[in-house]
Order: structure tokens, then C-alpha cells, then sequence
């Protein structure tokens, strides 16, 4: 089974990226996290971003806010799969710098970015990447989908009622 990363520019992210540590432990996925600052510790991220292909991790999910350049400077230099988080942070200008910060990367560095604050859906992203090549994960996540969808189906039984 694949093993995720989850990294951020700061400690004031992870009240958002705890989503996605929390979806990847429902999915019984191993989860590592780490603070990995573009800005404030570059050979850090060198390091952490060149081997993490040899330290055993599959997917890749970091989230930043403000100029965000963790995700995207994490795919230069990683093989993996990377899903970027861009976070509303309090020097974000209503979090569009981080959404297009980690959107707008040229071509032959793609980061998938999932929505402002997303990190739930990043979480079930990478597990569905894992999912691909790992049959067990992949129940798992078929079992979450259909409890999204019996929610649905009960909510909609109540307005009959």
C-alpha cells in the first residue's frame, strides 16, 4: 500500500490539511506529515522533494497559502503525483494568490489543485491515486462513495416525511 506525504508552509495551515490527514486515516492509508517551507527552509524542501520517491511515498499533498510555492516547486523536483492545497491564510488576498500560484504552473510541471481550503478532497484524491494499483483502498473508497450516496438518499426521505 502507498504512503502519503502531507506537507505545509507553516503550522498555521494544518487546521486546513488536517482534512486530508483525517480522509487518508479513514482510507487506512499511512500518512506522514511535515512542515516544508518554500521560503524558510529551501534545502529542506530540496531534499524532502528529490527523495521522497525513495523514502516511500506515493502521492504527495501540500498545501500553502500566500504565494504558494510549495506544491508547485515540490512537483519540479519530485516524480510523484503532487495535489496542491491552496489555503486562505491571513497575508492571502481572499486566497486567489494561492489559488493561482498553484494552478498556473507551466506545462510539464502539473500539480492537481483542488479547491481553496480543499483538503478533504485532496486526502480522497491521493487515496483514489492509490486506489488505482491497490484493491483494498480502492473497496474502501467504492464503501465511502456509497455512504455519500445513502446520505443523499436518507436526506431526501426526510423532506418526504
Amino acid at each position: 500500500m502507498g504512503k502519503v506525504a502531507v506537507v505545509m508552509g507553516s503550522t498555521s495551515d494544518l487546521p486546513v490539511m488536517q482534512e486530508a490527514i483525517d480522509m487518508l486515516k479513514e482510507f487506512e492509508i499511512e500518512v506522514e506529515v511535515d512542515i516544508v517551507s518554500a521560503h524558510r527552509t529551501p534545502e529542506k524542501l530540496f531534499d524532502f522533494s528529490k527523495n521522497a520517491h525513495k523514502n516511500g511515498y506515493s502521492v504527495i499533498i501540500a498545501g500553502a497559502g500566500g504565494a504558494a510555492h510549495l506544491p508547485g516547486m515540490v512537483a519540479a523536483m519530485s516524480p510523484l503525483p503532487v495535489i496542491g492545497v491552496p489555503v486562505k491564510s491571513s497575508n492571502s488576498i481572499d486566497g486567489w494568490d494561492s489559488i493561482l500560484s498553484i494552478l498556473q504552473m507551466p506545462g510539464g510541471v502539473p500539480v492537481a489543485t483542488v479547491a481553496l481550503n480543499g483538503a478533504k478532497n485532496a486526502g480522497i484524491l491521493a487515496a483514489q491515486i492509490i486506489g488505482s494499483g491497490d484493491k483494498t483502498v480502492l473497496e474502501r473508497i467504492i464503501s465511502y462513495k456509497e455512504g455519500l450516496k445513502a446520505k443523499v438518499v436518507e436526506g431526501a426521505k426526510s423532506l418526504k416525511s
